[in-house]
């Protein structure tokens, strides 16, 4: 067989990612306060960007750039403002139309009284306790280590040396910091918290002892074992579950330690007055990018003979112009992925969980003709304020559970609340079997297995009907002696 050299021409497509475009990716799926972040850090490294505030963004020296974020604008010191953008109606904030009233108005947060702290209820009944000058110092360290459940975890060995007194002191100031409010306050497990408020109802006998030291049969319900462990009858230990359950696991949570967490929501849907749904865009979660472009002909020109200077300004300047763009396009692709869930699910927003339809993120992809990944990353961290309450985008997609009536299927979420409402419903003498829910949902319309229905069970942490039958029992009793 002869070898033979040839020469060939051959054309071949290929999609190749360039770091920019990975970018643009990566900025789809990040949460605004990532988001914001990441633009802070790229304007500490370009000179052109700048990062405006709401009322700057709206100025006179500013202009949107041509189709692209009315938040997202370019300076023009000397320019005339430009075209508006095409989202410019899509993204009007009802906020924009409050402004003037609020700015009129002081803020309801001016009027709210401070949250007195653990720690500083502590540090007052410190104040009024008779220590002695070395107690008051141990106790101080040791409300140093408490945590805002009310727990303590600190070595008391390595305590008592670095502050160079005895460990029996240490133990003896915990000992009087554990009788102050709230009961079961600087106890160290759960155990010993519960101990703490039995002890200070006078409650904590040798049978309540056993009860306490034997938590893990009492998570797993495991009532036979704890009357052979306490050496009570069944009736006597439904009296002292009774007990445990007034008593309070984390009793510092009672005092707020902080300011709450809010989930800032990235999209509002709300009744459009014409009927249907307005969709918008928080303004909050966009951050306002400004490329100053009067500031980049000014250096362009003291650097016009240097090259190296020169092409450093130009991949700033088309560093912004990415930026912008990716912004724009950010939000552009989040607003369009909620308005088809909206779309969706229009009879779950007028109606309520139990008409949440099943869906996936391929029919939302096909619909508005994008990939399922792009859908996929835009509904991560991202969050929509409906009339129904705030919601992750990703809560809108259930699989879908098949109808015995030969109907719309219906969605797992959906069930799920509907399992959650059935049992709900139960009385004191009637608790259903998973069986006997499965044939209620089947008397609905929906078909479902048995080990589903566990599973749905489980997963909300709702016990078995035979563990509701004996706390049914339990609070029954305890009414009784009430």
């Amino acid at each position: 067989m002869e070898s033979s050299v040839s020469l060939l021409q051959r054309q071949q497509q290929s999609f190749v990612m360039t770091p920019q475009l990975i970018a643009s990716i990566r900025l789809l799926q990040l949460a605004h306060a990532e988001l914001h972040q990441f633009v802070e850090q790229e304007i500490e490294k370009n000179p052109f960007l700048e990062l405006a505030s709401n009322d700057s963004a709206t100025s006179g020296d500013l202009s949107s750039m041509p189709g692209e974020d009315p938040n997202i604008c370019t300076r023009e010191h000397d320019g005339p403002r430009a075209e508006t953008s095409e989202l410019l109606t899509q993204w009007k904030s009802i906020r924009d139309t409050a402004n003037t009233a609020a700015a009129e108005r002081p803020a309801l947060e001016d009027f709210v009284a401070s949250t007195e702290t653990l720690h500083d209820y502590v540090a007052r009944q410190i104040a009024l306790s008779a220590f002695t000058q070395q107690e008051r110092l141990i106790a101080s360290e040791l409300t140093d280590h408490l945590e805002d459940t009310g727990y303590i975890h600190v070595n008391l060995l390595e305590l008592a040396r670095r502050l160079n007194v005895r460990e029996a002191d240490v133990e003896r100031v915990l000992e009087t910091l554990q009788l102050f409010d709230p009961p079961g306050i600087f106890a160290r497990t759960l155990s010993e918290c519960l101990e703490i408020q039995l002890r200070q109802r006078d409650r904590f006998d040798p049978a309540m002892a056993a009860l306490v030291a034997n938590l893990e049969m009492l998570a797993q319900r495991d009532f036979p074992a704890l009357t052979r462990h306490c050496g009570v009858d069944e009736d006597d230990l439904l009296d002292m579950l009774h007990e445990i359950r007034t008593l309070d696991p984390k009793p510092g949570n009672r005092y707020q330690s902080g300011g709450p967490d809010y989930i800032i929501p990235d999209v509002w849907v709300l009744p459009s007055p014409g009927g249907g749904w307005q969709i918008e865009l928080n303004p909050d979660t966009l951050p306002k990018v400004l490329i100053n472009q009067s500031y980049f002909a000014e250096v362009s020109r003291l650097t016009a003979h240097n090259p190296a200077d020169q092409a450093f300004l130009n991949e700033c300047l088309e560093n912004a112009s990415w930026l912008v763009r990716s912004l724009d396009q950010r939000a552009k692709t989040i607003l369009k992925v909620a308005t088809e869930i909206v779309r969706q699910q229009d009879v779950f927003l007028e109606h309520g969980i139990a008409h949440l339809r099943p869906l996936n993120l391929k029919t939302v992809a096909d619909a508005i003709d994008m990939h399922e990944s792009t859908v996929s990353r835009v509904t991560s961290n991202k969050y929509m304020l409906t009339p129904r309450g705030v919601f992750e985008l990703k809560y809108f997609f259930t699989v879908a559970i098949a109808s015995t009536q030969g109907g719309d299927a219906h969605s797992a979420e959906a069930v799920r609340h509907r399992i959650k409402a059935i049992i709900a419903a139960e009385s004191a003498d009637e608790v259903l079997s998973d069986d006997e829910i499965v044939a209620r949902l089947k008397e609905t319309g929906i078909s479902i297995a048995r080990r589903t229905v566990t599973k749905y069970r489980e997963a909300m942490n709702i016990p078995s009907s035979v563990q509701r039958r004996r706390e049914n029992r339990v609070r029954l009793q305890g009414r009784s002696r009430a």
